[in-house]
């Protein structure tokens, strides 16, 4: 039987993993803390009973994502009542609503048709596209003619898709989108993940699980057990062993640890030359009560983009450093009763910092809170404070404190992190994280793709 040793437990991980188990592969995950799940995982860090997750808490294309629908888990999804809010200056707030139309008459009335005619074939394709843009890199397109209308916006700076609206609350609305880009909006191709995000709210919401981003992990590791795969915690990998294939669901920064010796020069040149990200400065929340939101329509959705206008979040995310950063809020508690106490709440807050950056944010990210919240800093039991550097200690996948395993700039967005993608000169051992396309986010489709990659050099494919 043929032998393979799984580096990481995060979602893509064990998603390879599972792919290679299920081939008949007697396969070993290593982990390096005493839990699996690596960013997507969930514990009480500020007060007993308030359970927080660590990276990962919405899930709009691990809702959609081939390999995880082809397991057919049976996961506790919660759909909040909207997507997204973007609270403004006004006192109202711009809502991703889960229809199309819906979110263009909570906009200026110069922009709803335009904003249904870009939004519109998106959400009615959107199984589709995330089926084109979670699939192999190399492939002929199964929807050619979404693809060409997809690309022609995607490939834009988010500033400009956005000044398309003349209207305030939809370039708002589309900066926030674009934000999670971790970008300049001002970027080439910084459009893509707007309008994937604005589109998978319409398609198939922003779904949290009940229980945290530790339900799916869990899910997961009972999943690969359960075809005979095995998991060891609390083992850090200093080196490659003897298995057959090595499946690395970490950073070119690790992979260089681990293997360096055994990697080509040229092919280590091209690792130590990857570009890391933005990182974030991330705060968790015990709360007394659920965030004042001055705009209570913030309360019928778990996440939320804190800015203000479109010049403003254009501002943060052209260098990180704003004194008034674009700050990504998730409120789960809202819909899920087992992340705190009765009658009490938690929320995560983070904003883009330079990478690796030692400054302090906190006071920034609850300004920006307080100014569309007021009071709340008085419902604050205790909080935990992750910087950068804190991240990474956490998890060294999270270099400089980058959650997306790298840069999303055009150069990396597609071949990453090098033109051989997944495979590496070593035989046997490929690379299978967020480094890897399709990137950031939960979905398990890099570990898949790797999987399948290893399995066709094996021969099982």
């Amino acid at each position: 039987m043929a032998t393979a040793a799984v580096i990481g437990s995060g979602p893509n991980g064990l998603a390879a993993a599972i792919t290679v188990a299920g081939a008949g592969v007697e396969t070993t995950v290593f982990e390096r803390n005493r839990w699996i799940g690596g960013a997507c995982s969930t514990a009480e860090v500020t007060l007993p009973g308030f359970r927080h997750d660590l990276g990962a808490s919405v899930f709009p294309m691990g809702v959609v994502s081939p390999f995880l629908r082809s397991l057919e888990l049976d996961l506790p999804w919660i759909q909040p009542d909207a997507p997204c809010a973007h609270p403004l200056a006004d006192g109202t707030a711009v809502m991703l609503e889960r229809g199309v139309a819906a979110t263009a008459d909570g906009l200026d009335a110069a922009d709803r048709e335009r904003y249904k005619r870009t939004f519109g074939y998106l959400a009615e394709g959107f199984a589709e596209l995330a089926e084109e843009i979670l699939g192999p890199v190399l492939h002929f397109p199964r929807h050619p003619w979404l693809m060409a209308r997809f690309g022609v916006g995607a490939m834009l700076p988010a500033a400009t898709e956005a000044r398309r609206y003349e209207g305030p609350r939809a370039r708002a609305l589309f900066a926030g989108m674009a934000a999670h880009s971790v970008l300049s909006l001002e970027a080439p191709a910084s459009a893509a993940v707007g309008l994937v995000l604005a589109a998978a709210g319409h398609g198939v919401g922003w779904p949290i699980l009940r229980g945290g981003g530790q339900t799916l992990s869990d899910a997961l590791a009972e999943h690969l057990m359960a075809i005979g795969g095995r998991i060891e915690a609390g083992v850090e990998v200093q080196g490659l062993d003897a298995a057959d294939i090595t499946l690395a669901d970490v950073t070119p920064r690790q992979l260089l640890r681990i293997a360096g010796g055994a990697l080509p020069e040229g092919y280590r040149r091209q690792l130590e030359g990857f570009q890391y990200g933005a990182g974030a400065f991330k705060v968790d929340y015990a709360l007394s009560e659920p965030i004042p939101w001055t705009a209570k329509e913030c309360l019928r959705t778990a996440t939320v983009h804190v800015c203000g206008s479109f010049e403003e979040v254009v501002a943060s995310e052209r260098s990180f450093d704003s004194a008034k950063p674009f700050v990504l809020l998730v409120q789960p508690s809202l819909f899920d009763d087992t992340r705190a106490p009765a009658g009490k709440h938690t929320a995560w807050a983070y904003c883009h910092v330079p990478n690796g950056s030692a400054a302090d944010r906190l006071g920034d990210i609850e300004r920006q809170i307080e100014r569309f919240a007021p009071g709340f800093a008085e419902c604050v039991l205790a909080r935990t404070v992750r910087t950068p550097a804190g991240l990474e200690a956490w998890n060294p996948n999270l270099v400089g404190g980058d959650f997306s395993g790298g840069g999303m700039q055009l150069k990396q967005l597609v071949f990453r992190p090098t033109p051989s993608l997944y495979r590496t000169p070593v035989k046997g051992l490929y690379l299978c994280g967020a480094s890897t396309p399709p990137g950031g986010g939960v979905h398990g489709m890099a570990g898949f793709h790797a999987g399948r990659m290893a399995l066709r050099d094996l021969g099982l494919g």
